[in-house]
């Protein structure tokens, strides 16, 4: 699905205010910009600055964000429609590199060949009936995912989780595990990034030798507001690409998809618009839809998108998450007190949910365990309030029994990581689904009631726990 070709139109204005990312310009009569159209502004020392235009404000005049720090511009300044949206490179050419939202290499590597592909990166979502609904799971190899979130292969999923539960080193996970094991393509969108975060995720990727089947872009949060709302939408033009040119399977991975809407706030306050609930845009649902989509299979090929989520104050009710949430197939949900215990990957059990976990999708025995987890669990939070006033001697030997074993399925869920391998020193465990079931059934049928805790802690199949429950017990009877 090429880009239809558009008569180049370049209206020459002047810049007639300047208000941090916003900047008012005025052209002749009858030659204003269409909205999203690009324009470049000129300083007087030859600095070009990019800009968006966002309003028409009269006959004469626009109102654009600046996707670049706007400090040396000034009233007077000349300024050049582009006669189209801005455009990204893409294609194998940009496979390995680092690119800023506007198409820019950002990793002081070899410039991009003069014939690479350029599209805008504004693009409507494909047709209803162009997409294809072919549901099939995409194996993560971590245990509580698999075996409680499922995620399918052309969906969206979501990491919703506050500041430091681990959203980013489960993207990071992800990555990897997905990299090796899936014969496709990851654009990584890193929306209102750290730069200390950009940086280590670069040096990972070289490391790991997935870089070169990958395309980062950055909008990082020192860049003004317009560069990271844009981001998303360069990342997506490029997946959208393989996609639809090379109709290959895209891993779309997004952190932080809260700082889009962020970024979105600033840009609608900046315009002068009204804010709506929380002091939100009052366009959030559409900039939200604008994003997710486009995220779509086409023809056989899919975008796979995996979005980590901010919740701000943990608070999951606030409009930006519900808003996203709406959108999503598989909901992971981070817990601040599992976090607190050590329980990692800290995804609440009870919270995540997934449209994909159906018989018919998954099979009978995986929904049988996977429910019976899930309501084991929940009736041990039940009992907690009762167990930590009076202790577990005072339940009742069923109820007892359910505690012992939803303790040791919240364990035998954690595991480590090959990405905190580093810190930790323990070697990363990637689990099949077929291993998670049977090691979660054997928990749920008592095979193991007499083993220590601590035996499932951290490791990968039951088979693991039961050595080290074998070492731990010889020990103790030498």
């Amino acid at each position: 699905m090429g880009q239809p070709e558009r008569e180049q139109v370049h209206a020459e204005g002047t810049v007639a205010a300047v208000r941090g990312a916003v900047v008012d310009l005025v052209f002749p009569e009858g030659e204003l910009p269409a909205i999203d159209e690009a324009v470049t502004i000129t300083e007087r020392d030859g600095t070009a600055i990019l800009a968006e235009v966002q309003a028409h404000l009269d006959t004469r005049t626009v109102r654009a964000i600046a996707m670049e720090p706007t400090a040396g511009l000034r009233r007077g300044d000349t300024a050049r429609s582009m006669g189209q949206p801005m455009t990204t490179p893409v294609g194998d050419a940009v496979l390995g590199r680092l690119l800023t939202v506007s198409g820019a290499l950002g990793d002081k590597g070899e410039p991009l060949p003069d014939d690479v592909p350029r599209w805008p990166i504004h693009r409507a979502p494909p047709a209803l009936s162009e997409q294809s609904g072919v549901i099939d799971t995409f194996t993560t190899g971590i245990k509580v995912i698999d075996l409680l979130t499922p995620l399918s292969r052309g969906g969206k999923a979501a990491m919703f989780g506050g500041a430091g539960v681990g959203k980013t080193v489960l993207v990071m996970e992800l990555i990897q595990a997905m990299v090796t094991g899936y014969q496709g393509i990851s654009v990584f969108a890193g929306v209102g990034e750290r730069s200390r975060e950009g940086h280590e995720m670069l040096l990972d990727m070289t490391e790991s030798g997935v870089l070169e089947r990958t395309v980062l872009v950055y909008g990082q949060m020192n860049e003004p507001p317009g560069a990271r709302w844009r981001v998303p939408m360069t990342a997506l033009t490029i997946a959208e690409y393989f996609r639809d040119q090379k109709h290959q399977n895209v891993l779309l991975l997004m952190d932080n998809i809260f700082r889009f809407v962020q970024a979105g706030a600033e840009v609608s306050g900046l315009l002068g618009r009204l804010p709506s609930r929380v002091g939100y845009q009052p366009t959030l649902a559409s900039e939200v839809a604008s994003v997710q989509e486009r995220i779509a299979s086409v023809g056989g090929a899919a975008i796979t998108a995996i979005q980590a989520v901010y919740v701000p104050a943990d608070d999951f009710t606030d409009p930006a998450v519900t808003t996203i949430a709406g959108h999503v197939d598989s909901m992971i949900v981070l817990s601040r007190s599992m976090a607190a215990e050590g329980m990692y990957p800290a995804i609440d059990p009870i919270a995540s949910t997934s449209v994909l976990l159906d018989p018919d999708i998954l099979g009978e025995e995986h929904v049988k365990v996977a429910t019976e987890v899930r309501q084991t669990i929940e009736h041990y939070r039940e009992l907690q309030d009762v167990v930590s006033l009076l202790g577990i001697e005072e339940l009742g030997a069923a109820d007892r029994r359910i505690v012992e074993r939803a303790r040791r399925l919240q364990r035998f869920l954690t595991q480590p990581f090959n990405v905190t391998e580093a810190f930790t020193g323990t070697p990363g465990k990637t689990v099949k689904p077929e291993d998670t079931i049977a090691g979660c059934r054997a928990i749920l049928d008592g095979e193991c009631d007499d083993w220590r805790e601590s035996s499932l802690f951290m490791v990968g199949t039951l088979e693991e726990a039961r050595a080290k429950e074998q070492v731990a017990a010889g020990k103790q009877t030498a």
